[in-house]
This record gives structure tokens, sequence and C-alpha cells, in this order.
């Protein structure tokens, strides 16, 4: 599996740090009808909850909103994946529906409450180190203007910075042509929930994305 690293700084800032990244041969396509019902699932059972906006303050958001704090970054300006998913099912706008694996992707973040990145392992080059951004740091996001990067956690390879919680960079992004997928869960507040999260992608990935040889590690 490919190297992937905390950075000694952020560690000291956020001392429960920890990672679980997944990998695996994926073929990429339209999502199945399989996959639309447990993603239509997912925005009815939030939308069903007496008090949706709770969700919002579940340990593993509240634990993100602290990492991005401690490291200098404005959690109410700057959001991480999961929690911007969130707010957009309590807005009644649904999930976002891109391609089988995104949208894997995105059905695990909402339920684990964890932001996850999601990269083409053919554009990404170990080693890959989770650490602040630093000064001057930006690239084009997905969907996206270019995106401050200084103080922000993110995911750096040997070209440089290409991913975050808050949002994926498009040199790295998945596409119909992507095969092979490198998925990093983000935890902020501990390893806990990192290996429910790493096997229930790894069933849904194979169940609705053909995937073979997924393999998972937990990085702390």
């Amino acid at each position: 599996m490919i190297e992937i690293r905390i950075a000694p700084e952020l560690k000291a800032k956020c001392v429960k740090a920890a990672l679980a990244s997944v990998e695996a041969a994926v073929e990429t396509g339209p999502a199945p009808p399989g996959l639309d019902e447990a993603l239509r699932s997912c925005e009815e059972k939030i939308a069903k909850l007496p008090e949706p906006r709770a969700v919002l303050e579940s340990s593993a958001i509240l634990a993100t909103r602290a990492g991005y704090k401690a490291l200098g970054k404005d959690p109410a300006r700057y959001r991480g994946s999961a929690e911007a998913l969130l707010r957009r099912l309590i807005a009644g706008k649904g999930m976002p529906r891109i391609n089988n694996v995104v949208d894997v992707i995105n059905l695990v973040s909402v339920e684990s409450r964890l932001p996850i990145g999601l990269y083409d392992l053919a554009h990404v080059e170990s080693p890959i180190e989770f650490r602040a951004g630093r000064v001057g740091e930006t690239y084009k996001g997905i969907g996206k203007y270019d995106l401050n990067l200084e103080e922000l956690p993110l995911f750096a390879d040997v070209q440089g910075p290409h991913g975050s919680p808050t949002s994926d960079s498009e040199r790295t992004m998945v596409t119909q042509a992507t095969t092979r997928v490198l998925a990093i869960v983000v935890s902020f507040g501990g390893a806990a929930l990192l290996d429910s999260a790493a096997k229930r992608m790894k069933e849904l990935l194979e169940t609705f994305c053909a995937a073979k040889n997924v393999e998972y590690k937990i990085v702390n």
C-alpha cells in the first residue's frame, strides 16, 4: 500500500488525529440502482430525524471542527466534507450523484460523520503526508475556485498538496477513466471509528463498484 504518514507538527496540535487508508481496483461508472436506493435511504433517515440539525453536534463532527481550529483554520468558513454533506441533507438538497465510487465515499462519510478524501492512484506519487497547509499553497478544488490551503489540514504527495478533508483537488480526482483508487478517512477524535468506516467502504465498493484487491490500514 502507498505510504501515508501524519506530520509531527500536525500531530502535536491534533494529538488524536488518525487516518484509515483504503486502496482498491474499481470499475468506475454510473451508480447502480442499489446504490441509488442506499443514498435515498440515507437522505430519508436524516430528513425524518426529530431534530436533523442535532447530527451537526455529533462527536466526530465536533472533533473535526476542533482539529481545524487547533491548526488555525476557522471551521465555520472551512468545513469538513462530512459536515458539508450533512448540511446539504438537512437543507433538503439530497446527496450529490457523481459516479459509483464517489457516491460510495460520500455515503460512508455521512454514515460515519468523518471526512474522506478520494484519489485516483494513477495521479498520486508516494509518499503522502497529512499536514497543515503552508503560506501561499493553493490548488483548484473540484468544482471550486482556487482553495486557500494555509493552515488547512491537507494531503500532499511528491508533487505537492492534492487533497484535504474540506475539498480535494482536480489533479487527483476520480473520473470515469479511474481504475485504482485511494480513499483516506480522517478522524481528529482518535482511531475508534476508523475500522468500521473502512470495512463499510470495502463492502460498498465490492458491491457497487466491482472492487477487487481491497486493502486498508490505520495510520496514527
